[in-house]
């Protein structure tokens, strides 16, 4: 994940006393590359620098997912250890931190130990393994992401405090609530309450769906007297047609999705909605490329004060077209033109939505008990046959 925001920390919020205050935008993104880290390291090291240009300037280093069960579960074979892979995340993400005006952010995120129902004391202990190496790399801050469940959050959150470094956490949740049915309002109050200063939501949801889930989150800590900053990282792929479980349930999930990609113009109208609802992390999770970030940040370069490095290759608004050899395409050199566009797919009989799969598990069911072992034939046949049956 790449976050952008100035370089202070204490000034946005990444102090437990912030005041109030008059907050510049940020902008962030998650991409998930766990044993690239440590064998392909100068691809996540350009993938840092692109979207350092774009706008982004905080690092987050590449560990979705990147805890020691999930790396031995599902029959995943590796030669490298989960701290291994951890310090190598970190050590990319400073170098490139260092080449601009950024900061660094270790992340950690739902683990299957607790989908499997595993103990808190097990559970915490996956995410103090990660925790030991951010420590010792002298991350910025920390970031709790893609949580299903606010309990398993709310652990999360309480083992991030105990480095004493600013916490950030974000839940893969929608207005309906996590797995377990508790609502977005409750949700953020238990993360504040656990010490959360940063909530929000990440992935399985497009913009509209996360920003609105957002204001839920933001109106229940007001109620209950607390404070908090806010983020958001959606989807870069539209989803109005997604139940709880969101975009994992479309039958595109998750080869056939492209269809379904934001343009730059949607990235603008979302980071400018965002910014209204007063979210001030304001950035992107699957399916974000460079050049969304890059029309977040310019969307929003006024309250930050610039315009990001690779706005320099581009003309904002499609201005670049006022060159072009054809009348019709230099006649599109203009935002009206970009803003109320409504993009055709392309496909003839293309259907303008999905029906969700919607199998309906979540933790303890049967189907989510994890194991180191491959995938059987046998387990595979099951899960075909019930697949044609939904």
């Amino acid at each position: 994940m790449c976050l952008f925001y100035e370089r202070n920390p204490a000034k946005y919020g990444l102090t437990l006393n912030e005041k109030d205050a008059d907050f510049s935008a940020k902008v962030l993104l998650k991409k998930s590359l766990c044993v690239w880290i440590a064998s392909w390291g100068f691809s996540v090291r350009q993938l840092h620098r692109e979207f350092l240009r774009a706008g982004s300037n905080v690092m987050q280093t590449f560990t979705f997912y990147a805890s020691d069960d999930k790396l031995e579960n599902r029959g995943n074979k590796i030669s490298y250890t989960g701290a291994q892979i951890n310090e190598a995340a970190c050590d990319l993400a400073r170098e490139v931190a260092n080449e601009g005006d950024a900061l660094v952010a270790g992340g950690v995120s739902q683990t299957p130990s607790y989908l499997s129902c595993k103990s808190e004391k097990d559970v915490k202990a996956i995410f103090k393994k990660q925790l030991d190496v951010f420590v010792k790399k002298n991350v910025d801050f920390l970031i709790a992401e893609y949580f299903e469940h606010v309990e398993e959050a709310v652990w999360a959150v309480e083992m991030l405090k105990e480095t004493g470094k600013p916490v950030a956490a974000t839940l893969c949740i929608g207005p309906q609530g996590d797995m377990h049915g508790v609502s977005p309002q409750e949700c953020a109050v238990r993360l504040v309450t656990a010490g959360a200063q940063i909530v929000g939501i990440n992935c399985h949801f497009d913009p509209e769906t996360c920003v609105r889930t957002v204001k839920m989150m933001k109106e229940g800590v007001e109620k209950a007297g607390l404070k908090a900053h806010y983020m958001v990282q959606p989807l870069a792929f539209h989803t109005p047609d997604c139940n709880c479980q969101g975009f994992i349930d479309l039958p595109e999930f998750p080869f056939g999705l492209e269809p379904r990609i934001l343009t730059r113009w949607d990235m603008h109208k979302y980071a400018r909605e965002a910014y209204k609802a007063g979210i001030r992390f304001i950035g992107g999770c699957c399916g974000f490329e460079p050049y969304h970030i890059r029309a977040v940040a310019e969307e929003l370069a006024t309250e930050r004060g610039f315009f990001p490095a690779a706005t320099e290759k581009h003309g904002p608004w499609g201005s670049g077209l006022e060159m072009h050899t054809k009348p019709w395409v230099r006649a599109r050199a203009r935002r009206d033109y970009w803003e109320n566009l409504k993009p055709s797919s392309g496909r003839p009989f293309c259907p303008s939505l999905s029906v969700p799969d919607g199998w309906g598990v979540t933790r303890g069911h049967a189907e989510l008990m994890q194991q180191k072992e491959a995938t059987s034939k046998d387990q595979l046949k099951q899960l075909f046959d019930r697949s044609k049956t939904q």
